[in-house]
């Protein structure tokens, strides 16, 4: 149930409505941005709400069982409020967001909270971004536990690996780029596959801080598997870690880990199980 104060009460029982929604944005960095469908700015308790930024939501739909309630917010790029670049550097990753209604015309009188949350996927295609509101209830529809595979479900150095990656960690600096997923070294010389499926995070530059997953590496040259969201320059600094296929032979010839494998390498597969029945049916 939703509390609001008298005069809003009795504003909503008027003939003439004059609401607007609000959208407070609360970013992990503490960064705070407000957005409005009004058609002027607000300023509510220290924050301004722009209007100008083609910001927009679905109807916002609730439900009094367990089920996930949806919201989708879709808006314009704006030069300096979100931008395409911040979107790819996960600035907005798991943002809070609050969406509420008050009275433009009387703001004093409160507000009608709609929905607090947090943003989970976005989709942009450079000119428009999409961004899907979860509640409290999207994490019950979460999967608890793990599927058996071939592959190792650890990650390399973690505390279920317990490879040490201080000997498989270096730094280095850019000597050429040739695009945003494709930068170079000269000083690289190790043997090519080394890095790949490893880490390439920037310490310096317009990148600093920002972390990707390297797609395929040859001697002096990474390529990551998503971009950087901002140019990479020559002299940037970077921190480069080692990878792993994850598949049982690397963990053996490279890491000597076999012991802590997360995998199951020697459980039969789909093909294996239907081959297994087409020769049981034959002798049948």
């Amino acid at each position: 149930m939703k509390t609001i104060t008298t005069g809003l009460k009795n504003h909503l029982q008027g003939e003439v409505l004059t609401l607007a929604t609000c959208w407070k944005l609360t970013r992990r960095d503490a960064t705070v941005m407000g957005f409005t469908d009004h058609d002027r700015d607000l300023g509510v308790d220290g924050v301004t709400y722009r209007a100008a930024t083609g910001f927009t939501p679905t109807a916002v739909a609730s439900s009094a069982s367990l089920s996930v309630d949806n919201l989708d917010i879709e808006g314009m790029l704006h030069s300096d409020t979100i931008t395409e670049e911040d979107l790819m550097a996960g600035l907005y990753d798991h943002a809070e967001i609050e969406v509420f209604m008050l009275n433009y015309a009387d703001m004093a009188s409160g507000r009608i909270p709609l929905r607090v949350g947090w943003l989970g996927e976005v989709t942009f295609d450079g000119t428009r971004f999409i961004a899907e509101v979860r509640g409290l209830t999207q994490r019950l529809s979460q999967r608890v536990g793990e599927l058996y595979s071939p592959s190792c479900r650890a990650d390399l150095g973690d505390a279920r690996c317990k490879v040490n990656l201080a000997g498989r960690t270096f730094t280095g600096t850019i000597t050429g780029v040739t695009s945003r997923s494709v930068v170079h070294d000269t000083a690289r010389t190790e043997d090519s596959g080394v890095f790949s499926f490893g880490t390439l995070r920037f310490v310096s530059g317009g990148n600093n801080g920002l972390t990707r997953e390297i797609k395929y590496y040859t001697p002096g040259t990474m390529t990551v598997f998503l971009p950087y969201p901002y140019d990479i320059e020559a002299g940037d600094i970077y921190i480069i870690t080692e990878g792993c296929d994850k598949t049982f032979e690397t963990c053996i010839s490279r890491f000597d880990n076999a012991v802590n494998f997360r995998g199951e390498p020697h459980v039969p597969g789909l093909d294996r199980l239907l081959e297994t029945a087409s020769t049981r049916s034959e002798w049948e």
